[in-house]
Formats: structure tokens, sequence, C-alpha cells
């Protein structure tokens, strides 16, 4: 975001160079922005328009002083001398401006919240430190005085009202200690004739109720422990809490009769949600006979996972977790707990889950998209009502057919406007606010993307101009995002951790196919959901399988061995060997690629029109796929290819397969269970075990 604070009075008169200079701040437009489904893309666009005006005045300008040469040199000397000055005066001022910014953006710094030192001020502290964020908030805010160790807070808009109970523990006057008895949210449209609207959720509730107790819990904690910074932090949430139902609020008030859905759909599409969810594990549980069903193969298989009220009053999908962050979920999960009856049944128990994603930070390998509700115009293409639903979805999940027949049209926010006239857009966010960056995209995923929600779109020849502000390819933009030269391949060693092959030198040639950061898309129903979160979950397999592995662009590999392996002593018995042919490398070279999809149709950008108006749904999508190369072993000649591919039909959700290898014995299965807990790139060390193993 790149906000500029407000005008200041002239210093000098403008010029062409304090036109053009404006642009030359690092953040007056953003390079990673420069897409429909960056965070602010309006902002950049409005930037780069007025570039391009100033642009095109100044052109005009010194077209119409270049019919006027001047011929007096003094003239030219002072000139030129009021231009450097000039210079330097806005390089100056632009320099202070741009540290200020910085300096008010800040994401993270905090000074602390402001706890009394005294634990018996602690109680009323925290009560008016309730009620400034509700009036911050625009809320009315009303307190009730403590009467036998119990307080009331009552938090309302114009709809909404919060009702907070609060109990006072004076066992030991000197320590209080403040907890939340109950929480109870209710609405209702003023001057309403309707009976039905009025009405609750007991899932705010709790949100708002354990929200409020992270707080209480951070600044109640003893002074060894407690952390200001930490409770800053909550606080913040918190607030931001408020703000979002006060949005709610506004958008309920100003549509009058049927204002509550913006309030109900959300509990009303996670319920379902999460029924598709149990359901889609129990099919699962009947395939592999299994008590629980692993999280891993779950997410890998089925739909994302729905964990409504998570950071936000709202529904955030887990998208995908990689092996080492399920690995870690795993080995710390308490041994007995029970989850509701109409949760899927998982080996990771739900609320041990969704208090390792809402740790700050996040643990690194899970991606979770959030569904918000977002103060910023709808793009376009929302406003054609023509039904697309044969065009829009892209589900490969069919272990529940009923899957395909849900469907929730998110209100629109052009239909009920906020304050002063604003609009609001529905959009699925995978930044959690601004807090983490996006997922990096290639352009072929991104344009499928952009299909799902406008399939008559022209991404795909937008790109090619959107591109040249970023990286050569999308796997610089997720290895090396800061190298000003995109490397031709990288290098990486994996290492066997029993040792039962010998390392293996992996060479991944740079796919030529430009990236960008996904941060937020507007959408419109559950449908575009799924199937963006099926796009971005193909990616996100591939994005963390890559980073498993150090990769160094090939040439600056500061642990060159050239020199170790001419030091070393050879013996007589590793010269029988390699006579017989039996000796055992020092490393195996693997080529690895990463193919990309063939080229849309340019007639119809991407769209198979035939095969999709005749079989009622999209042409079948080509999904992520790794592609390795070994040596055969000798004295067979040729190469070895290992595909890996990502498939949600298969028990694992990868499919392997192995062309070569003649004469050897391999079970797919244990390969494909292999991928699954983060070996991939270890299988052509395995093929070549197999391959050397006695008959």
């Amino acid at each position: 975001m790149s906000s500029q604070p407000p005008e200041s009075k002239a210093i000098l008169p403008p010029t062409i160079l304090s036109a053009l200079q404006q642009f030359t701040s690092p953040d007056s437009i953003s390079s990673s922005s420069l897409h429909p489904f960056a965070s602010n893309p309006e902002e950049n666009l409005s930037s780069l328009r007025k570039l391009l005006d100033t642009a095109n005045q100044a052109a005009f300008s010194l077209n119409t002083h270049l019919t006027l040469p001047p011929s007096n040199q003094k003239l030219l000397s002072l000139y030129r001398q009021g231009t450097s000055i000039s210079h330097a005066v806005q390089q100056a001022d632009q320099n202070v401006r741009y540290v200020v910014n910085s300096l008010r953006k800040r994401v993270g710094i905090s000074f602390g919240e402001d706890i009394p030192l005294e634990r018996a001020q602690l109680p009323g502290w925290f009560l008016k430190k309730l009620l400034h964020w509700g009036t911050s908030a625009g809320m009315e805010a009303f307190n009730d005085p403590e009467r036998d160790g119990h307080s009331t807070v009552v938090l309302g808009g114009k709809v909404l009202v919060v009702d907070i109970d609060f109990v006072v523990d004076h066992t030991t006057p000197e320590h209080p200690v403040v907890d939340v008895a109950a929480c109870k949210t209710s609405y209702a449209i003023p001057n309403s004739t309707s009976t039905s609207s009025t009405g609750k959720s007991t899932s705010l509730d709790g949100f708002l109720a354990v929200a409020i107790r992270a707080f209480l819990r951070e600044v109640q904690k003893d002074d060894a422990q407690r952390d200001s910074i930490e409770a800053a932090r909550v606080g913040r949430l918190l607030s931001d809490h408020f703000a979002y139902l006060m949005k709610l609020d506004h958008l309920a008030l100003s549509e009058g009769e049927g204002g509550l859905r913006w309030f109900t759909f959300i509990d009303r599409m996670s319920l379902d949600v999460e029924k598709l969810a149990s359901s889609e594990a129990e099919a699962l549980i009947k395939q592999e006979r299994a008590y629980k069903m692993p999280l891993d193969v779950f997410l890998m298989r089925s739909h994302a996972l729905p964990l409504p009220y998570l950071t936000t009053p709202s529904v955030t999908f887990l998208t995908y977790i990689s092996p080492l962050a399920y690995l870690k979920l795993l080995r710390t999960s308490p041994k007995s707990t029970t989850d509701a009856d109409h949760l899927p049944k998982l080996d990771v128990p739900f609320q041990h889950l969704r208090s390792s994603l809402t740790f700050h930070p996040r643990p690194p390998g899970a991606t979770t998209a959030t569904l918000l509700l977002s103060p910023t115009a709808p793009p376009a293409y929302h406003a054609d009502s023509m039904s697309m639903s044969a065009l829009d979805t892209r589900s490969s999940s069919t272990l529940v057919p009923s899957a395909a027949d849900m469907e929730h049209i998110f209100p629109a926010g052009r239909e009920a406007q906020g304050p002063q006239g604003q609009q609001f857009t529905w959009l699925l966010d995978f930044t959690e606010g601004g807090k983490y960056p996006g997922v990096v995209m290639s352009r072929s995923r991104m344009h499928e993307i952009e299909l799902v929600v406008n399939p008559f779109s022209s991404f795909d020849q937008n790109t090619q101009s959107v591109s040249m502000f970023g990286t050569g390819s999308w796997v610089d933009l997720l290895l090396n995002s800061q190298a000003p030269i995109s490397p031709e391949r990288y290098t990486a060693v994996y290492v066997s951790p029993t040792g039962v092959h010998p390392p293996l030198q992996l060479r991944l040639n740079t796919p030529d196919e430009p990236g960008f950061v996904l941060e937020a898309i507007p959408v419109r129903s559950l449908k575009e959901v799924w199937s963006i979160l099926e796009i971005v979950r193909e990616q996100c397999w591939l994005n963390e399988t890559l980073t498993s592995c150090r990769w160094i662009p090939e040439g600056l590999d500061i642990h060159d061995t050239t020199d170790d392996l001419e030091d070393v002593k050879v013996t007589e018995d590793d010269l029988q060997a390699v006579l017989k042919g039996n000796a055992q490398p020092r490393s195996i070279p693997v080529n690895v690629s990463l193919p990309a999809p063939p080229p849309p149709n340019p007639l119809f950008s991407g769209i198979d029109m035939d095969a999709t108006f005749a079989l009622g749904g999209s042409a079948t999508p080509q999904h992520a796929r790794i592609v390795m190369t070994v040596p055969e072993r000798p004295p067979i000649s040729g190469l070895v290819e290992i595909k890996v591919t990502f498939d949600s039909v298969r028990p694992r959700g990868v499919e392997v397969v192995v062309n070569g290898a003649m004469g050897v014995d391999l079970r797919v299965d244990l390969l494909e269970e292999v991928c699954r807990r983060g070996g991939l790139f270890g299988l052509p060390g395995r093929v070549w075990k197999k391959a050397h193993e006695p008959l």
C-alpha cells in the first residue's frame, strides 16, 4: 500500500523534473501488485495512469520548447544550475517523505500495551480499554458498575448488540482475576415489522469470548512472563473484529428488511461446508479402512478444510499443509481428545489445529484463505449478472457427488452500500490481512484463476505486459526473489537420512514462465472459492516440495567439491569395483523439470468451448507435475524418467510413474507414500538402490 502523506506547500514552482520525480520513490508503484489479484490493484493502476498523463504532458512541453531554442549560453548555464538545485531539493523532500511513510506503515512494530503495574487496578483498566475499542469502532458502549464480583459491558451498533458478562475473583484482594462469564450477541433491524428479523449467533459468541479471554490471559500473567507487545497485538486484533462487525452493521441497517443476512449467511454456509467436509472424511475412511483420516491426505484429496471464526468473524479455509508442518502438528497433538460429531474425523484434533493456526507467527507450511468483506469497489466483471456456473466450476473431488450441487451466493455489496456510499466486495484473502506474504503462483495457474472468476477475461493477453515488472520465472520469485538476474538452473544436494544411496546432485531447469504473488481475489460464490482453492492447492504442493531443498543458482555454489575429489586417494578395491561394474558413485546426477501446461486457445482465452458446453463443465486441466531423469544402471544406456503428478484420486494425492528402470521391481504405492512424507526428491535414489540390489 503506497498511501502518500498530505500534500505540503510546494517548495519550488512545478517543473518537468519535479513532475516526474514523484514517481521515482521506491513506494510510488509496487512491482509485486501489478495484477488484478493483489491486495490493492486499483491503487497501482491509478498511479500508472497518472504516470502516463504526466509523461504525455512532459513530452508536449518539451516539444514546445524545441521550437524556440535559446541562444544565450549564459541563460543555458543558469538553467542547468537551477535544475541541479531543484533536483537536490526535490530529492531531499522525496527522501524525507519516503522515510516518514515507511515509519508509519511498519508492520509488527509496537511499544506494547500500557498495563498498570498495580494488579488491583487491572479490572478497571481492562473495562475502560474494552469500552475504548468499542467506541473507536463506532459502537455505543455502556458499562454497569461491578456488583458482587460481576460486571457487564454492552457494545451496540444500530443492528448488532454484544452483551459481555465478566466475573472478578477477589479471593486475593491485591491480585484480582477477571474472566469472561458469558458473551451473547443479538441483532435486529430497527423499526422492522418482521418477526423474523431478530437473531443471534452462538459461533460469534464463542469467537468474541475466546478473543477477549486471550487478551485477559496475557495481561494477567505474572510480571516475569507477561509480554506487553503480545498483549498489544491481541488487543489490536480484538479492535479489528469490532470494526469488521460494524461494517456488517452498517450494511444490514442500510438494506432494511432482510439485512440480517449479512450476519447469518456465514453461519449457514459454515454448517453446510462442515457437513461436506465430514462426508468427504467418511468417504475416505471407508476407502482406506481407517479409524481417522490423516489431515494431509484429507487436504490433498478433498475440498479445503473449513475453519469458521478462526482469525476473523468469517470463515477460513485450510488449503494445504506441508509434510513437515503436518508432522509437527501430529507430534504435538494431545493424546486423548474428542471432537464434535459434526466435524470431520481427522488424526489432528480440531482444537489443537485451530490453536496452532492462530499462533503468532503462523507455523510455516500452512496455507490458509479467509473470506472477508472488504471496503473496495467490485471489479467491472461482477456487474454481469449472467450465470456462468457451467464455466466457473473446477472441482476434481468426486468423494461426495452432492458437493457439485452445493452453492452459496454471497450477499452483493452493491445492493446495500455502507456509510458515505462506500461499496464492498467479498475477497478471498491469502495474507491474513497483510500479516503474511501471499502465494507465489505461475502465470498459467493465475490464468486458470482468472477464468474461474471471469470466464471470458483476457488475463493471458495482459500478463505479457505485466510480467516485465517481475522476475523471469515464478521459480525465481519462490527461491531467489532478490536476485536481479534469473539463472538458467538451480542446484541442490539431496542426502539420504539413512544413507541408503549416494547423494543426489539435483539440477532444476528454470521454467520460462513468469510468476506473481497471489494476495486477494474478489469472489461471488462458494463454487468460485472451491475452484480457486483447488488451483492454489496444486501450486502450494509445488512450492512446498521445491522449498524442501536448499537450491542455489548454478555457478554460485560456494561449497565446490572439485578440489576435494582430486585429493581423494584411489585404492585397489576401488579399481576392482570399477572393473566389475559395481562401483558406487560419489553422487548421482538428477535433472529436475517442471512441465508447463500447453498454451491456451488464443481465440477463447484458453476455454475449449466445444468441450465445455458439450460436457456441461470446464475442460480437464493439466495437474501440477515434477519430472526427474536419472541415468540407467550400467551397462544399460539411457535414462530413467520419474513423473510425480498431483492427483486427488490417488490414495496419497499424487501419482508416480517410472519409465525405464528395466528389470527393477518397484512398488508404486510405496513411492507415493514417500512423496506424501516429503521425500519426493529422494525417489531417484530409491530407484538406484533397487536397481543395484542382488537378484
